[in-house]
């Protein structure tokens, strides 16, 4: 029942204003004088009745599922019920078992949905080693999607396009990732890939640009456990072969390895580097590093 407030007073016909809901009102006239239409309640929800398993919403929408995340699943339990089993029988659980079963198998209708689980499962497998921000799972799924609508995937692996997906999404975000390195966690080698990303390329007209070298020298300078101050000139040696456009046509990977080598060796006190070592961290051969050392000595 409403409380009665003695000290309101309607300011139309002088009468008791009493709260009804969300609205404040009069007795006499009904003039509504408040209104609230804010819930003062709790913003989670209790499944379980018990008010122990507070639960704001479901899950969000996600590209990285086949079903964007809205399908639903016939659970163990409710909550943090640990009895939940125990109090059904036998037969019950026998049914229940076989309903999951059958749900889970109507959730993939056809054999485009498959393949979607299986990519996007291998996408979130690669982005998760790499610790790829969520953006770049969701678009490279997104990429993979558009590739399945334009019949790409036909006579080509499921698992080169995944790591082709996620190869091309780090390029048009400039994220330092080599062919190498997506090919050392991907269930596909580098022919798989290389023919994926050019299907990608060809086809969808990615708007992948060259990568800039500096990109990959914090990685490389962690790798090689060189100090900052080599780094910081391997940046600069970086920087002035972009502005002489010296680093079109090669590789940004040994680019940036041999500006790491050439400033490791500028002075005595600073970690002495070979050629065949950067070489093996960039994934490139040694003479790679060689033409690159010979123009930056040239310039300097």
């Amino acid at each position: 029942m409403a409380e009665l407030d003695s000290s309101a007073i309607c300011p139309e016909c002088d009468g008791r204003l009493r709260e009804q809901g969300s609205e404040t009102i009069c007795e006499d006239c009904g003039f509504v004088a408040t209104e609230r239409a804010l819930d003062r309640g709790p913003e989670w929800r209790s499944f379980d009745g018990e008010e122990t398993d507070r639960r704001r919403t479901g899950a969000p929408l996600t590209r990285s599922r086949h079903d964007r995340g809205l399908s639903t699943e016939i659970g163990y339990g409710t909550g943090t019920d640990s009895s939940y089993d125990t109090r059904l029988t036998g037969r019950k659980r026998r049914q229940i078992a076989r309903l999951r079963r059958e749900h889970n198998r109507a959730r993939i209708s056809s054999k485009a949905e498959r393949n979607q689980v299986y990519g996007f499962a291998e996408i979130r497998r690669i982005t998760a080693l790499f610790s790829l921000p969520d953006s770049i799972r969701e678009q490279a799924c997104s990429l993979f999607d558009s590739a399945q609508a334009e019949n790409l995937l036909q006579g080509r692996s499921l698992e080169g396009f995944a790591a082709a997906v996620v190869y091309a999404t780090c390029r048009t975000h400039s994220i330092a990732r080599t062919v190498d390195e997506i090919t050392a966690v991907a269930r596909a080698d580098e022919p798989e890939l290389r023919a994926a990303y050019d299907a990608l390329n060809r086809e969808l007209g990615l708007p992948t640009g060259p990568i800039d070298p500096t990109q990959y020298l914090p990685r490389y300078a962690s790798k090689l456990e060189v100090c900052a101050a080599v780094e910081r000139r391997a940046r600069e040696h970086a920087t002035r072969l972009l502005e002489d456009g010296i680093v079109g046509g090669r590789n940004p990977s040994g680019v940036a390895a041999a500006c790491l080598y050439q400033a490791a060796s500028e002075r005595e006190e600073w970690a002495t580097l070979t050629q065949a070592t950067v070489a093996d961290v960039a994934g490139v051969a040694p003479v790679t590093i060689r033409s690159t050392v010979t123009d930056l000595r040239e310039r300097s």
